[in-house]
């Protein structure tokens, strides 16, 4: 789907346009997303697997919940909305605790180039894994992982691993310590 959305500056304040997100990709425009990474009371971290379907990165393991803000929408607004769409769970802006926003700046070899600011959020997960239903489009499978296994997955990522994306450990180490403050 090819929706508007708004464009930033290379700071992530908005400039008041919006464009077509194939657009953006196509022209690098910088732009914003939400991530929402959900954890259980038992220490398990929600990870999703991107479709076949996914132009970059698919079934690659990633963030629990992912995706643009529409031009308009708050990031508030986009994590909840983004939530029930890829993996049927509603949820409500008090469940979310923003730990940043981190740069994203990545060129891919099919031509797009990803210019994204990622507002994360940390989420409990509080139903079973079984209640929750995968976007065909976006999300191929779930699955929980125990926090451990979370911290070994991140350590070992490399280019061969093809497990998380690769360039995005940092990021992936950044949310680690983030969760790790919840138990």
């Amino acid at each position: 789907m090819d929706e508007y959305i708004d464009i930033a500056t290379k700071d992530g304040k908005p400039t008041g346009k919006s464009e077509l997100k194939s657009i953006i990709h196509q022209k690098g425009y910088y732009h914003h997303t939400a991530h929402i990474w959900f954890y259980t009371s038992k220490g398990d971290v929600l990870l999703s697997q991107r479709s076949a379907k996914k132009t970059i990165c698919p079934l690659l393991w990633d963030v629990s919940v992912a995706g643009h803000i529409d031009a308009g929408e708050t990031i508030k607004q986009a994590a909840i909305r983004e939530t029930e769409e890829e993996i049927g769970l509603s949820i409500t802006e008090s469940d979310l605790h923003k730990i940043g926003v981190f740069e994203c700046f990545q060129t891919y070899e099919n031509g797009i180039i990803d210019n994204e600011f990622h507002n994360t959020f940390i989420a409990k997960l509080n139903v079973p894994l079984s209640h929750l239903i995968p976007q065909e489009e976006e999300v191929e499978a779930l699955k929980l992982v125990s926090f451990e296994a979370f911290g070994e997955l991140i350590k070992n990522i490399d280019a061969n691993n093809n497990h998380f994306v690769a360039s995005n450990k940092s990021y992936y180490e950044l949310v680690f310590n983030q969760v790790k403050k919840q138990f």
